[in-house]
């Protein structure tokens, strides 16, 4: 069977690929029962429950009775899959570097077209199973994992030594800790937090500003230390790092049970909606600001709010050699004419604030760079869009309410948001939606609760995110969930982030953008009949999942049954 080619025989059931999963399983099963006892266990159990407790139909009932084995009329084709083997045990399949070296792709490293996505033709797929590395440990739980890891699980010690006097991370025995330091911080994340809320006059020197601040971008974020010590401020950041040479980085940050995600300003759009983050932060992200005319400050301005900010810690804040003034100059030249002003600078910081309307942008000068982008581009399309040299302008309802018009968190998250009205959505069907996934989640973690030990879960995906419900219900929980929305549907992804919620959009024909085995449990809403639908192949879909999951993984599945 080549990987990436549609089901030959579209008359078969969803549940038949229940049953291939069943099979990947019992195959990693036999292999880390020979090679890694302590990561094994897993195969045979949770998958097996995938097969059947934990198969929803259309109606919000669980039917246990369903027997893998048994297809009707149609019947059952078993396959097995093997073991990848050990060159392959970090496998990305759309950023690997050997992909683009052995089809030589012609790609622009100067504009880190080499760190995008590149995603193999079916012929090209890997058509095996991920296992955990030699002597893998059920991770840390949340919040120790923030400041350890087991080193067996990431067996990477490199950045511990190329980034030694920066605190990034140390080696202990069997451990790799965390001490909270960054490029720019090495004393502490939590201390420089704090001096940014100081910086920008917040009450008690907290970041979230009594609510107002929830969403930030970390971009260049290295192991996420910032964002990891944001979340006791009631702040979650999409840390985002490219799979450059310090690769691992984003595999370390959610082996702490960090939200992260793989990824570069290069020359795609972000996989963000418009104005989906209150704060933008690069703390020596080693990037270039000012190339092609500012493009990559553009396009934080686009995914900024009205009124957000951008935080830049590097030499050129307050460097005074030629070159580091030179670039201080025209960044703030290039700032300027983007009708972004200085809130704070202080030290080594310098922290701009975008304006809360387009008043400043109806001021400018005729004919001055970079221009308003056209009326008829879509800031809200990111799937495979370039990027483009201009000012976003904001909406006649932001310009009417001089803001985004969102509660502080945590109401935001049940409040509807004013851009409900941009999909044709009621606050009733919101707040409906709201309703209906705080009961199936109930539901879910009461099946979930006799075959997960306390505390174990920490990093989940919700596959078809729709509205962040799912998100929202587990917000009492100790975890947190990377909202997938399906890039050919309803462009929900800024609702998601207007509830004060994270994610991404993509399409499950590809593979995600992640490391293996790194989240604890999936949720998948008629993701399947979706892939269907498409003419994509179940299997590597399922191929897929077993490569996301952590060992001992759960997915949930809610699909149509086939009458």
């Amino acid at each position: 069977m080549t990987r990436g080619r549609a089901d030959a025989n579209p008359r078969k059931r969803l549940i038949t690929w229940m049953v291939v999963l069943v099979i990947c399983c019992g195959c990693f099963y036999v292999y880390t029962r020979n090679n890694s006892s302590s990561a094994l266990e897993y195969g045979s159990k949770s998958l097996r429950k995938f097969g059947s407790s934990y198969w929803h139909g259309d109606e919000d009932t669980v039917d246990t009775s369903a027997k893998l084995a048994e297809d009707g009329d149609d019947g059952v084709t078993l396959r097995s899959f093997p073991v990848c083997d050990d060159r392959h045990s970090e496998l990305i399949p759309c950023l690997d570097r050997n992909f683009i070296y052995q089809t030589r792709l012609k790609l622009d490293l100067s504009l880190m077209e080499h760190y995008e996505r590149h995603c193999p033709q079916p012929e090209r797929c890997y058509n095996c199973l991920i296992p955990p590395p030699p002597g893998y440990k059920i991770p840390i739980k949340w919040p120790k994992s923030r400041d350890e890891v087991w080193k067996a699980n990431i067996p990477h010690t490199h950045l511990a030594t190329e980034k030694s006097d920066q605190n990034w991370m140390i080696v202990k025995g069997d451990k790799i800790a965390f001490p909270g330091g960054g490029t720019h911080f090495h004393y502490g994340a939590d201390k420089y937090i704090a001096s940014m809320a100081n910086m920008l006059n917040f009450p008690d020197n907290i970041l979230n500003n009594e609510g107002n601040i929830r969403t930030i971008f970390d971009v260049g974020c290295g192991v996420a230390s910032f964002g990891g010590y944001l979340l006791s401020s009631d702040i979650i950041a999409m840390s985002l790092a490219p799979n450059d040479v310090h690769q691992n980085q984003i595999q370390f940050a959610l082996e702490r049970g960090i939200p992260a995600y793989l990824g570069v300003l290069g020359t795609k759009r972000l996989p963000y909606p418009s104005r989906s983050f209150e704060l933008a932060h690069c703390s020596r992200c080693r990037i270039d600001w000012l190339q092609r005319n500012g493009i990559l400050l553009l396009e934080l301005d686009r995914v900024l709010r009205p009124g957000g900010y951008f935080a830049y810690s590097s030499p050129e804040a307050y460097a005074q050699d030629e070159e580091d003034l030179r670039i201080w100059r025209a960044m703030s030249a290039l700032v300027e004419r983007m009708c972004w002003k200085i809130a704070a600078k202080r030290n080594q910081t310098v922290i701009w604030v975008k304006p809360l309307t387009n008043d400043c942008y109806m001021q400018r000068e005729p004919g001055t760079h970079p221009p308003i982008c056209k009326s008829d581009d879509d800031p809200d399309a990111v799937w495979g869009v370039p990027m483009e040299v201009c000012i976003t302008p904001y909406s006649s309802q932001i310009q009417k309410a001089r803001g985004s018009g969102l509660a502080p968190w945590p109401a935001r998250l049940t409040t509807p948001p004013p851009r409900l009205a941009d999909l044709g959505y009621s606050d009733e069907m919101f707040a409906k939606d709201t309703e209906l996934w705080q009961r199936r989640v109930e539901n879910y973690w009461n099946l979930l609760g006799p075959h997960i030990e306390s505390d174990t879960v920490r990093n989940l995906m919700d596959m078809k995110a729709n509205m962040g419900s799912f998100a929202a219900a587990l917000n009492d929980k100790d975890v947190w969930v990377m909202n997938v929305v399906p890039e050919d549907g309803p462009n929900t992804l800024k609702i998601i982030y207007d509830r004060g919620l994270i994610g991404t959009v993509h399409n499950w024909c590809e593979s995600f953008s992640t490391y293996p085995e790194l989240m604890n449990s999936l949720n998948a809403w008629t993701v399947f009949s979706d892939i269907e639908k498409k003419d994509c192949s179940i299997v590597d879909l399922l191929i897929e999942i077993d490569r996301i999951l952590r060992p001992k993984g759960f997915i949930d599945v809610n699909d149509k049954r086939r009458r």
